[in-house]
């Protein structure tokens, strides 16, 4: 990470548009942000999975980030968070011109089938009309902020929990931005259950940095990686938390 531009001011994390030694501009997500490192993991496993799920989303990086480029922010508030988050943060990359989601978007019907799946199967709470975290960008939808997924993790305080209950939480589909697609979602779990395995969460998680997984004591990162394999494919067993009837 070579510039800090500015920040983003819409969301409670504050995350920033930065450029890299690559030459690429970046939306950065803070490990130091109040939300936690664990938000961070949550973005990799969903955005990964979303992938697998040829859905569209932001590339993601690893930027670090150093000292020196916190030292000249005037922005208290500013400062304090970048102070806090020296090292390794995440980057999302930077779509220019794209803007937020909105009921005039002519979408693909199939397309928003698949993505309450893949917000039914996070259990992502975070996608709502007040808040859709769905861009348009080159006249096609791209998912963005999964970071609200997967809240079984913010339990692991000192263990890892039980699978078994995250397997068969039902999700509500009520508040969703997309709600009026749900009989789509049947199909959209047929496809789904075509390409994800416990071999695909596992690649999955491989890519998370063993610096963001080491917040639950005495529980090492390849543990960890574990666990949230472990919840994945359990849920991935289960169809009752589909929306919709669906199951």
């Amino acid at each position: 990470m070579t510039r800090y531009v500015t920040p983003l001011r819409e969301g409670g994390s504050l995350p920033g548009i930065v450029e890299a030694d690559d030459s690429g501009t970046y939306v950065i997500k803070f490990v130091g942000a109040g939300q936690g490192v664990r938000v961070l993991v949550a973005e990799m496993i969903a955005s990964g999975l979303a992938m697998r799920l040829g859905l569209r989303t932001p590339r993601l990086v690893a930027l670090q980030l150093g000292a020196e480029i916190a030292r000249y922010e005037a922005d208290e508030e500013v400062q304090d968070l970048l102070q806090a988050s020296i090292g390794l943060n995440l980057g999302v990359d930077y779509l220019p011109g794209s803007f937020g989601f909105d009921g005039d978007v002519d979408a693909d019907p199939d397309e928003c089938g698949t993505i309450l799946w893949l917000d039914a199967f996070c259990a992502n709470v975070d996608r709502s009309w007040r808040n859709p975290n769905l861009l348009v960008w080159r006249d096609e939808v791209w998912v963005i902020d999964h970071g609200a997924s997967l809240y079984f993790h913010h339990a692991w305080s000192r263990s890892i929990t039980d699978p078994a209950r995250f397997a068969v939480q039902k999700w509500d589909v009520t508040d969703h931005v997309l709600e009026r697609h749900v009989d789509r979602v049947p199909a959209a779990d047929e496809r789904a259950r075509a390409v994800l395995s416990r071999q695909v969460f596992t690649e999955i998680v491989a890519e998370i940095p063993d610096v963001w997984l080491t917040s639950t004591p005495d529980v090492t990162p390849d543990e960890l990686r574990a666990a949230y394999v472990d919840f994945l494919d359990a849920r991935l067993a289960q169809r009752v938390w589909l929306p919709g009837g669906a199951a």
